[in-house]
């Protein structure tokens, strides 16, 4: 059984097809920098015990032409030889809204609805979208499964996920606390439930997705109670942005644009990649220095009040390209938790990368797990759940 996992983002196509039975991807890409020149295309083979990794430029222009590559990459391998070997497709969708709280099999009214929450997900829903309508187009025999980014997160009860606005905000306009990262959060839950040998449902944890956006969870018996949301900007008070059209001048478009792509790390150093901020910090820059501070500190923030509203915690997980490879970030942002049970051997915390590691002291209660996520695998056996209900 083989199923085929995209994910078309507001800027890059992932994807990777999965033979379900070893659970193994015969191939993983990335298409990066669609629209600009020097679109980047890598690609991992792992399929009859081969093991080759191809790079290739394109100046590929726009989504469609990235996803008819994937589909001729897929063909020209002979992965796939017709779509009828495809048992589904499963597609990451950013934003289901209160829709859709769990995987969906795609039909024209669920593509009509994904439309009409555009505009709570501008930036992605609509590359989601021409992600889906590509693979029919590619296998319109094929079943099409949309797995929602927003879907874990809607068992977060109403005192948590609303905000003190006008009711008829969300009532009438959706506004709400909805969440993302989910795949990924739901992800290294189920790992850390088969590291410690326990079911999901009777354990507390806090999931840190640290990546190129970030949000953090907090799991309370296998289900989301709370969440961060993971915007640029972090906690903003809604004054400001006033004060920026007063002082500035600046209209919706261009503070969206600031807030959404000017700031955050870039915000602050002007540098985006953690990598770069390390190097500059460790030079003596204070902006980074200042920077990676802010992160850590708002982060340990988050830790202390995941622990308040769970009351107690089997473990904190660390993942996303940051969480899963800064070793200084996780020492710094648990530091000063022995109260809550929470310390990080040192060694331990150095060790080369693994799939899943623990990086806490034998003697504290609290485990630190860092686990490499796998977003594409759960859209995987979500999309397979589905259809085999």
């Amino acid at each position: 059984m083989k199923i085929l996992v995209l994910n078309s983002g507001s800027s890059s196509i992932k994807y990777a097809l999965f033979d379900m039975n070893t659970h193994n991807a015969e191939i993983s890409g990335l298409i990066e920098s669609i629209g600009s020149k020097g679109s980047q295309h890598n690609y991992l083979v792992t399929s009859n015990h081969l093991k080759k990794k191809q790079v290739t430029y394109n100046e590929v222009a726009d989504h469609k032409q990235g996803l008819q590559i994937v589909f001729q990459i897929l063909n020209q391998l002979n992965l796939i030889t017709n779509s009828a070997d495809l048992f589904c497709i499963g597609h990451r969708v950013v934003h289901g809204g209160e829709r859709f709280p769990q995987p969906t099999v795609v039909t024209h009214s669920v593509l009509e609805e994904i439309k009409q929450m555009i505009p709570l997900a501008p930036l992605h829903n609509p590359a989601n979208l021409l992600g889906i309508e590509e693979a029919i187009a590619y296998a319109p025999n094929t079943p099409q499964v949309a797995i929602f980014d927003t879907a874990f997160h809607q068992t977060i009860p109403d005192y948590a996920f609303q905000y003190a606005v006008p009711h008829d905000w969300y009532t009438q306009l959706a506004v709400r606390r909805y969440g993302f990262h989910g795949t990924s959060h739901l992800y290294v839950a189920k790992q850390v439930a088969k590291s410690l040998n326990k079911p999901l449902e009777s354990l507390n944890i806090i999931s840190l997705h640290l990546g190129n956006g970030a949000s953090m969870a907090a799991i309370k018996q296998g289900k989301s109670i709370d969440t961060s949301m993971g915007t640029r900007s972090g906690d903003l008070d809604p004054a400001i942005i006033f004060y920026l059209q007063d002082k500035l001048g600046l209209t919706n478009s261009e503070i969206k644009t600031a807030l959404n792509k000017e700031s955050g790390l870039k915000g602050i150093c002007n540098e985006s990649d953690m990598r770069a901020v390390h190097q500059l910090a460790e030079a003596g820059n204070k902006q980074a220095q200042l920077a990676l501070s802010m992160v850590s500190y708002r982060i340990k923030k988050y830790i202390g009040a995941y622990f308040a509203v769970l009351g107690q915690v089997d473990a904190i997980v660390f993942t996303g390209g940051i969480g899963e490879n800064d070793a200084v970030l996780r020492e710094i942002c648990c530091s000063g938790l022995q109260l809550f049970g929470v310390a990080i051997d040192g060694d331990k915390n150095q060790q080369a990368k693994a799939e899943m590691r623990a990086i806490e002291q034998e003697s504290m209660p609290v485990k630190i797990l860092v686990i490499a996520t796998n977003e594409e695998l759960e859209i995987a056996l979500q999309a397979k759940s589905c259809l085999q209900v």
